[in-house]
């Protein structure tokens, strides 16, 4: 019996630039929008039915690299977060 492969998943590291990680992202972002969140976000969802969002989606290990790689938090899944950068005048 053949074991499969190990899957892979693409991320985006600080630099913007995709790589190759054995684990998925925690977080998902719109390129295009420069924005990240949860994968579970209601807004990205939304988007991801109505079609389109999908082949500008990417995925980050942490929001740390997110942040690094300037993507702003998203309103709807992460209030707080968009909030205190918007406070600091970082959006």
């Amino acid at each position: 019996m053949t074991r499969p492969e190990p899957r892979t998943y693409t991320l985006l590291g600080a630099d913007r630039r995709p790589y190759e990680s054995p684990a998925p992202g925690t977080l998902g972002g719109h390129r295009r929008g420069r924005l990240y969140g949860r994968l579970d976000c209601p807004s990205a969802a939304r988007a991801i039915d109505r079609g389109g969002y999908v082949r500008h989606r990417v995925f980050f290990a942490d929001e740390a690299t997110a942040v690094a790689a300037g993507f702003r938090p998203c309103a709807v899944c992460l209030p707080e977060k968009y909030a205190r950068r918007r406070a600091e005048g970082n959006l």
